[in-house]
């Protein structure tokens, strides 16, 4: 079986203000995969993924030039309504940011934005989302107790389960193990596997070993351009450019 992309740029550029932080990013993102970002910090890992569902328009003095096309539609080109494309490509930051509601209003809060009102049908998009995100046999029987009662684990994969009730169909995810402990780590890695089967996810790391355990694919970034995209493997063990080759061997970064 083939497999589609399902974003892709194409001499993406990206200003604040006079100074640009993307330069000519052009690549291709593949459904079903998993995707990771890697490099230095400040080298617009964290900027371009918030290119694919606009979340830089909330930034004051921004700019793009270039397209962003999600299924072959530019989501910059008009008539794109920015909340529908955010509810069909979520994002999962890097601290855990669960509202201060019980864990099933968490959940259930995005249908409710979206007009689901019937409680059998929030009950079931809740439970779903809850076991797709592995939380569901640790929560099931506390889901009127507060979110904020969960352990930083528990509230990250909180956020994927709030992220998956709308039904996107891809999961950005902003370095989403930065603030967990090591045990919380494998899990939300081993959830990442399985989100795959289902899902296009976009990740950024500064844990190199983190990205070569999970992705599929990878880019090398460095101040502000790809340096370097391809399957992971390849990335790792027989980088193309030598700048890519000096971060992974811990030359610089």
């Amino acid at each position: 079986m083939t497999t589609q992309s399902i974003i892709c740029t194409q001499g993406l550029n990206l200003y604040y203000g006079e100074m640009r932080a993307l330069k000519d990013i052009t690549m291709s993102v593949s459904d079903r995969k998993v995707t990771a970002l890697i490099g230095p910090s400040g080298c617009g890992k964290s900027t371009l993924i918030r290119c694919f569902n606009r979340m830089n328009d909330l930034v004051d003095a921004c700019r793009i030039e270039g397209s962003v096309d999600f299924h072959g539609k530019n989501i910059y080109g008009n008539g794109t309504d920015p909340v529908e494309i955010r509810r069909r490509i979520g994002m999962v930051f890097q601290k855990p940011n669960p509202f201060p509601k019980s864990i099933y209003e968490n959940v259930a809060y995005g249908p409710r934005v979206h007009g689901i009102t019937e409680r059998a049908r929030l009950d079931r998009i809740v439970e779903e989302s809850l076991r797709k995100a592995a939380l569901w046999d640790e929560v099931k029987e506390r889901l009127s107790h507060s979110a904020m009662s969960l352990s930083g684990g528990q509230q990250q994969r909180l956020c994927i389960a709030r992220t998956l009730a709308v039904e996107p169909e891809v999961i950005l995810m902003d370095e989403p193990c930065s603030a967990l402990d090591p045990i919380a780590t494998a899990k939300i890695e081993a959830l990442i596997g399985e989100l795959k089967q289902q899902y296009c996810v976009i990740i950024v790391t500064h844990n190199m070993q983190q990205a070569s355990r999970v992705s599929d694919h990878c880019g090398f970034m460095y101040l502000g351009e790809m340096v370097e995209f391809g399957e992971t493997a390849q990335i790792f063990e027989s980088p193309t450019e030598e700048l890519t080759e000096n971060y992974i061997t811990g030359r610089f970064g």
